[in-house]
């Protein structure tokens, strides 16, 4: 597809989905598509594991950008999952044919093109096919971790799209049925904010939102700085495993918070509510602290400094009020 435009993002769904409204007429930020889809959040799922240890999250479950966009642009989104491989690559060639750039759920672990280093079994990692070369048969993809587009064969992007274990995919592809349209900024803006405002600060569970970050700092603080036997590396991998989360898996930095603070400074303008430009500049020394958080663990990882839970543990529990305060503040703003 010739004149589809690939553009690298800070985090793949809300690259992906910033992409396609873009290809089908409307200009679009990826800072907007998060912020707009009420993505922001924290969540702390100890019964939930992956590679052995505790869900942590800095943004609302996979596929919610994709939906969360649905009512404000008023975009037909269609969603299609498979049980037979062969189906839903059959699908998605057909889609192709009909001209479309198609979004595709995969894992990480199974695209070829990503570096040893940053595959592992995550499988909610979101790129757009936009077309297929005639002669080799690979697919062209807008990866938008990525700073140029990439190819798939066929055999690695079916792998890639029905891995199995949590989060399995399940060949899940979309695409919009209709173009979007733009929304009344001055009323759309505050109402994501709002939505992120209750997440942050009212969801019914407390692993959710400030509560689940004062959650996952108690958490912190019961590791021991050693065991029995004096060995550290369960407590390194429960540090570390929360600093990737944070930093690594396409959140941009900061778990997102600054990814959400330029949603407010481009919203600000596009609500006409100047007031939104000092809490964006207020996001970001939160998300500043943050990443305070994240050198400090990483330091006590690489032994460059003594391994100190508590100090982490209230590390994140000063993350914790700091959130409360910014978004009772910005709810009252509105």
């Amino acid at each position: 597809m010739a004149d589809f435009q690939h553009q690298h993002a800070s985090h793949c769904e809300s690259g992906v989905m910033s992409a396609i409204v873009r290809h089908y007429g409307l200009p679009f930020s990826e800072p907007m598509a998060f912020g707009l889809a009420s993505a922001l959040s924290f969540a702390w799922l100890p019964f939930v594991k992956l590679g052995g240890l505790p869900l942590v999250a800095y943004r609302m479950p996979p596929k919610a950008i994709i939906r969360g966009l649905r009512k404000p642009l008023a975009l037909d989104m269609r969603f299609e999952t498979f049980r037979d491989p062969a189906r839903g690559m059959a699908r998605l060639d057909e889609l192709l044919a009909q001209g479309k750039v198609v979004g595709l759920q995969t894992s990480v672990f199974w695209l070829p093109y990503m570096p040893e280093d940053l595959r592992f079994h995550f499988n909610a990692h979101n790129v757009l096919v936009y077309g297929r070369d005639a002669a080799s048969g690979d697919y062209l993809l807008s990866d938008p971790v990525f700073e140029h587009p990439v190819r798939c064969t066929a055999e690695d992007l079916s792998r890639a799209r029905f891995a199995r274990g949590v989060l399995a995919p399940k060949g899940l592809l979309y695409y919009p049925a209709n173009r979007p349209s733009a929304p009344d900024w001055g009323k759309a803006i505050p109402a994501a904010i709002r939505k992120t405002e209750r997440i942050m600060l009212k969801a019914p569970l407390p692993l959710i939102g400030a509560r689940g970050i004062e959650r996952a700092a108690r958490a912190v603080g019961r590791l021991p700085a050693q065991d029995k036997d004096g060995d550290v590396r369960h407590s390194k991998l429960f540090i570390g495993h929360l600093v990737r989360m944070q930093e690594e898996i396409g959140t941009g930095g900061a778990g997102f918070r600054y990814l959400y603070a330029s949603f407010l400074e481009e919203g600000a303008e596009l609500a006409q509510r100047p007031a939104l430009k000092e809490f964006s500049g207020r996001l970001v020394e939160i998300g500043d602290r943050w990443r305070e958080f994240a050198l400090a663990a990483a330091r006590m990882i690489r032994d460059r400094d003594p391994l100190d839970p508590p100090r982490l543990a209230a590390m994140l529990s000063e993350r914790a009020a700091e959130e409360r305060a910014f978004f009772t503040d910005l709810g009252r703003a509105l």
